[in-house]
């Protein structure tokens, strides 16, 4: 019943003051509407049950594409409905669900900021989710440019988890230049939208969908975001949702900087390296059995901090000393810049005393 229920046209507030009073969606589309006027406070003289305002093609359109086995439709009072999520003032009474459910039950960390960052802005994204789903963190994202997609690639690249929170119908990727990106996370991760299939994109989905990604994990970080991103918004629910805020600082003459700094004076946590993060959410544990590719990537970044000394290294040298690849040199060298274990020093890298 909860496809019909989702098909209902009432608006959310009305749906979620009906589920209060009945324990299933088919007691709601059962009852007449007579009996239900004094719990939504409000008349319905032009109908005489709730089926009555149901959109039956578009639950024929629900029907078809949760026929696939990796797609669900997931009520407010299901077993698999996020529960972090559902401790927010407003959540969505239906979730549309492609992909592992199951993560929906983890804890994770939002990562949001500007869909135009500096390359510093998105290797930064993409390291510190990288670190933490490889120790076994869902990350949370927007799909959307940026940030968002360095997350949910950073994430994918450690063989992590990743959720991507959508602005539209399931159906429907935006941007389109990401279809590949959703398609990947569709896979591996989950894709998640409150919004039914056939359902486009229009502008003020977005900062009501940020509450999502902000409702669904412990804490939020910002990276790169102007005075008026919306990564501001969803830092501000999650902060109103009583969840962490955490902002990576930048130059002072950079305006993608001007976010993170506001967001810190109003109490965000200041993240200079993943530890900052870890300390605040000490439920966030690596994995008791480390998989085989987290023992790869721990081997990797063991080889790497030796060949690395106390003194300013070249990129060179290190290169020579730990027979890594360039490429997985310079990408480890920016995450272990962030975790705090070695320092650049004018394009040289040398270790920090306690590593």
């Amino acid at each position: 019943m909860w496809i019909e229920f989702a098909r209902l046209e009432l608006p959310q507030s009305v749906k979620r003051k009906l589920l209060s009073h009945f324990s299933e969606p088919a007691e709601i589309l059962a009852a007449k509407t007579s009996a239900l006027e004094s719990i939504t406070e409000s008349r319905w003289p032009h109908c005489k049950s709730l089926r009555q305002l149901v959109d039956w093609k578009g639950v024929q359109v629900d029907r078809l594409w949760a026929s696939r086995p990796t797609r669900r439709i997931i009520g407010l009072s299901d077993e698999a409905y996020p529960p972090l999520l559902r401790e927010i003032p407003d959540p969505p009474v239906v979730l549309y669900a492609q992909g592992d459910c199951s993560l929906m039950l983890s804890r994770g960390l939002a990562i949001v900021g500007s869909r135009n960052p500096t390359p510093i802005g998105r290797e930064t994204a993409m390291n510190i989710a990288k670190v933490l789903a490889a120790e076994g963190h869902v990350i949370v994202s927007g799909l959307a440019a940026g940030i968002d997609a360095a997350a949910h690639m950073g994430a994918l690249e450690s063989y992590g988890s990743t959720i991507a929170v959508c602005a539209s119908g399931l159906d429907i990727v935006y941007p389109r230049q990401h279809f590949g990106l959703a398609r990947r996370i569709s896979e591996t991760g989950l894709l998640l939208s409150e919004y039914p299939p056939g359902t486009g994109v229009r502008r003020h989905h977005f900062p009501y969908r940020n509450r999502l990604i902000s409702g669904m994990t412990l804490g939020t970080l910002v990276v790169e975001a102007t005075r008026k991103s919306g990564s501001l918004i969803t830092a501000r629910h999650a902060a109103d949702q009583g969840r962490e805020v955490f902002a990576v600082p930048g130059s002072v003459y950079s305006p993608l900087s001007k976010g993170p700094h506001q967001l810190i004076k109003e109490g965000a946590s200041l993240v200079a390296s993943i530890a900052d993060i870890q300390e605040e959410l000490p439920v966030f544990g690596s994995l008791s059995v480390p998989t085989p590719t987290q023992r790869t990537t721990d081997r990797s970044r063991d080889t790497l901090l030796d060949a690395i000394d106390y003194i300013p290294t070249s990129v060179d040298q290190i290169i020579v000393r730990s027979g890594l690849t360039a490429a997985k040199v310079c990408s480890m060298l920016i995450g272990m810049e962030i975790a705090g274990k070695i320092r650049n020093c004018e394009g040289r890298y040398l270790r920090n005393l306690e590593s």
